[in-house]
């Protein structure tokens, strides 16, 4: 079993700036979901933004991590994202 908390952990280290909130969905510890915001998603495009957390994540997806459910932001995102949920990274 994977652990959410050593997902963000290695998306926080392997993306500059970045802040991640990461979920056990299913409680297995295989399936997850990250909300990933950082500077360096700037004038990037969605995939390439998504890309960017993968490589990050390298072989762990597909293998401990079997899912993960991505949503990537860049500050001004998650500025404007966060006031509309009432939260904060």
């Amino acid at each position: 079993m994977f652990q959410a908390s050593e997902i963000k952990r290695i998306i926080e280290a392997e993306i500059i700036g970045s802040t991640a909130i990461v979920l056990d969905e299913a409680n297995d510890g295989e399936h997850f979901v990250a909300e990933v915001m950082s500077p360096t998603f700037t004038g990037k495009g969605l995939v390439q933004q998504h890309q960017q957390v993968y490589r990050a994540l390298g072989s762990l997806v597909g293998n401990a991590i079997h899912a993960l459910a991505l949503k990537t932001y860049t500050p001004e995102q998650w500025e404007v994202a966060s006031k509309k949920a009432g939260r904060s990274l």
